[in-house]
Formats: structure tokens, sequence, C-alpha cells
């Protein structure tokens, strides 16, 4: 394995680390039920992922 002979400045090492950031995630709208949703998902609400029902929701009494 490689070992440097210096250490690298505090400014150095904070530049490489700019990258490194946090996005949010990509939202859209349930086609069934209009709820916000993250992409490639099973929607929460109504259980339905691309316009067919994935999973079975309980009705809650």
């Amino acid at each position: 394995m490689a070992h440097p002979k210096r250490n690298h400045s505090k400014t150095r090492r904070d530049k490489r680390r700019t990258h490194y950031k946090a996005v949010a995630p990509t939202l859209g709208v349930c086609s069934n039920c209009g709820a916000t949703i993250k992409l490639h998902h099973v929607c929460g609400e109504c259980g339905y992922y691309r316009g067919k029902l994935a999973v079975e929701k309980e009705a809650v009494a």
C-alpha cells in the first residue's frame, strides 16, 4: 500500500471533499392517487406502482 511522505493540508483535504454533499431525493406524483412519492417506489398511500396494484393496503376503521 502507498504511504504518503508528507501530510496533506486541511485545505487540500477539504478541496477533495467539496463534492460530498447530500442531495434531495427526486420526487414524483402517484398516477393513481396524486400523492407525492419517491420515483421508482411503490406509493405508500394507495400501494400502486406504475398504474398497477403492487401492495394491498388495509382499510383503517
